[in-house]
């Protein structure tokens, strides 16, 4: 038996083992079409869903699937079934359900799909999964899996944040996720979904294991360059360098789970700001669910990309966006303190780091080699002087039609500082 750190394989199909972890094998082309069943016996469900931490004997993947359309009215193919892997073939059920759903897909039509496996994807499928999501931008993938296949190899690690960086959601089943399955895709014979010993004691180690995997998508910043570059202290000193934008996000789920985090900065003329926003909008996030993102940036929006943060608020309505900025940018230029205005006009919060953010960012975003955020000399007396500066602009009495009349004139361009120490 196979306890969950240990570097023994999980056992599945024979024929998945066989792929081995970098193949692209028979998967790689999809050629297999297999229709689904609606619902699996009870027996099969419990067998092969536990998320046991000893994985014995589990020698098939299962897959329930949920497809949501964004308009109903001529459905062509069942919106929930069952697909398990191949006996006779070397198709693994995700690229059975590819294969399936790729002939029934419309480009006219918007779909949320959710999967709720027995096992994560292997390395194989993951990357044509990938490849399948972005090239059908009008598909939404979720993944539940009840336990995680050979987490400790890291093609298998690679090939989940893969997923992940396409934006699929890529999660852990919860005691929630097993009784929706029980009640959705097994014959239960109107009998209540009993949870097993330890079940979410196990889906909770999961989660963790999970989460430390995706966390690995992003580089994290050098202790070095956080300090010179987070620092909010007024002035740059010898031997002096540039002032650029960083910008550290972390995105949440309706219930508080970390679903993607990242940091960016200014690259080939495109603000961080930018660079965000089209991270947000390349995961198609639900719109029926609820999202908090946090950012924490160098230097605060220039009008533009205010702008810009505005739109995003505005296309989804389900996002609350809370920035965090370190200093102010040309604060003292009328445009830019209307850019600030109309961030927080429009229900952004906007705010000036103090020691808890600067202590988050480091925990979180910094290769701090664990050692305890210490600051800089004078942190706090900076901090009061630029949250004085930013209330001042905010408080500014401006009627809401002059603001958006304001902010219009915006895109006349910006001035051009002689000090670059206040580049971006």
């Amino acid at each position: 038996m196979r306890a969950l750190g240990e570097e023994m394989e999980p056992q599945r199909p024979r024929q998945r083992a066989g792929l081995g972890l970098a193949s692209q094998g028979g998967c790689s082309q999809m050629p297999w079409i297999s229709n689904p069943v609606e619902r699996i016996v009870p027996q099969t469900f419990s067998f092969h869903f536990k998320n046991l931490m000893f994985a014995s004997g589990r020698n098939c993947t299962y897959l329930c699937y949920q497809v949501k359309r964004k308009e109903h009215c001529s459905p062509v193919f069942p919106d929930k079934g069952v697909f398990q892997n191949e006996v006779n073939t070397p198709c693994h059920a995700e690229l059975c359900f590819l294969s399936w759903f790729n002939k029934r897909l419309s480009p006219d039509e918007c779909y949320h799909v959710t999967w709720f496996m027995s096992w994560s994807p292997c390395f194989a499928c993951t990357e044509q999964v990938a490849k399948f999501l972005e090239k059908n931008r009008n598909v939404r993938l979720s993944i539940f899996a009840a336990r995680l296949y050979y987490f400790w190899q890291p093609a298998v690690q690679q090939g989940l944040r893969r997923l992940h960086g396409v934006g699929a959601c890529v999660g852990i089943m919860s005691y929630q996720d097993f009784k929706y399955c029980w009640e959705n895709f097994v014959y239960n014979q109107r009998m209540p979904f009993k949870p097993w010993e330890k079940q979410c004691e196990n889906s909770k180690i999961l989660v963790t294991k999970l989460e430390e995997i995706l966390r690995n998508t992003m580089s994290l910043l050098k202790e070095d360059i956080f300090n010179k570059q987070f620092g909010n202290q007024p002035r740059v000193t010898a031997p002096y360098y540039r002032r650029k934008t960083y910008l550290c996000y972390q995105l949440k789920g309706p219930n508080g789970s970390i679903l993607a985090q990242g940091c960016v900065r200014n690259k080939k003329q495109r603000h961080a700001e930018i660079r965000f926003i089209d991270k947000i909008n390349f995961m198609n996030l639900d719109p029926n669910q609820s999202y908090e993102i946090i950012c924490y940036v160098t230097w605060s929006p220039c009008p533009t990309c205010a702008e810009k943060l505005v739109d995003l608020i505005n296309d989804q309505v389900h996002l609350k966006l809370q920035i965090f900025a370190s200093r102010l940018y040309f604060h003292w230029v009328r445009k830019y303190q209307i850019g600030l205005q109309y961030l927080w006009a429009s229900q952004v919060t906007v705010a000036v780091m103090n020691r808890r953010e600067f202590k988050d960012c480091w925990e979180k975003f910094v290769d701090n080699q664990g050692k305890d955020f210490q600051g800089w000399y004078k942190l706090e007396e900076y901090n009061r002087s630029i949250s004085r500066r930013l209330n001042r602009i905010l408080m500014q009495p401006l009627k809401q039609n002059n603001l958006e009349d304001s902010f219009r004139d915006l895109r006349l361009g910006s001035p051009s500082p002689s000090s670059r120490s206040y580049s971006r």
